[in-house]
């Protein structure tokens, strides 16, 4: 995940080694705190798509490219409700199972060490772009818990990195995986400025540019192509927009049109 615009200034090689190619800042949220996306998602949005009216489900939700789990955290805490008492270790009414991953695994250390809530909260370093990989964890995962699918995925921030470092087939890629694994799906992708100011920081510290950043055809409003490929290619349809971020990307979320039970047969 990462910034573009005036914040991408603060991005030296200094605090941020090789410009983190892809997107794995060390620090990330000094700089894009939580508080940034969850001041657009309601406290009660699990309930608003319909989960948690029986005490005894179990709600799944996956973080990708989760950085340090700071947000993925949070976020918990938010939809828990636990803003006003974030040492309580006492139940929630709601059983939420949150995943994070992310392709570089010293963040998921710290992220994992760093964990208040390991009952609930499970960080593992995961590369997406590593299909057959990247799938076999995350059935595994849902099979553990019973289902074929997250009620809810996040993929925030985290597009502009797989577009560049992989190209426009990899990007389609990621967002058809994620619908497949995913009944409901929270988007914010990078605007088409960001892709230049991370070209702009690695040319900066004298390296090569991205590798497909010159043949890339889905250019422009990347966001508005990536609703276009999760309706037209697979099942989802928008649901909501939340408002656009400090940093002026938007929150979208979709939904899988057909209404399915999500739990695996006994």
């Amino acid at each position: 995940m990462a910034t573009c615009g005036a914040e991408s200034e603060v991005l030296d090689e200094k605090n941020y080694p090789g410009a983190a190619p892809y997107g794995n800042f060390i620090n990330y949220y000094t700089f894009n705190p939580p508080e940034n996306r969850l001041s657009l998602i309601p406290t009660t949005l699990i309930q608003d798509l319909g989960y948690g009216k029986d005490s005894s489900e179990t709600i799944l939700m996956l973080d990708v490219g989760c950085n340090s789990g700071d947000l993925t955290v949070a976020l918990y805490r938010h939809l828990q409700q636990r803003v006003l008492s974030e040492d309580s270790i006492t139940p929630p009414d709601t059983d939420l199972q949150l995943l994070g991953f992310d392709l570089d695994e010293t963040l998921i250390l710290r992220a994992q060490q760093a964990n208040p809530f390991p009952q609930s909260i499970s960080f593992i370093p995961l590369d997406i772009t590593e299909d057959a990989a990247s799938q076999t964890q995350l059935q595994d995962y849902l099979r553990q818990h019973g289902s074929f699918r997250f009620h809810l995925s996040l993929c925030l921030a985290v597009t502009m990195w797989v577009h560049l470092n992989h190209g426009d087939a990899a990007l389609l890629g990621l967002l058809s995986r994620l619908a497949s694994v995913s009944q409901h799906l929270l988007l914010e992708a990078q605007p088409w400025k960001c892709y230049r100011s991370a070209a702009r920081r690695l040319r900066k510290l004298g390296r090569s540019d991205f590798d497909h950043f010159k043949e890339l055809k889905i250019r422009g409003d990347v966001a508005e192509q990536a609703r276009e490929h999760l309706e037209k290619h697979c099942g989802m349809a928008l649901m909501q927009c939340f408002g656009s971020t400090s940093w002026d990307r938007r929150l979208l979320l979709f939904r899988r049109r057909e209404t399915v039970d999500l739990h695996l047969s006994q």
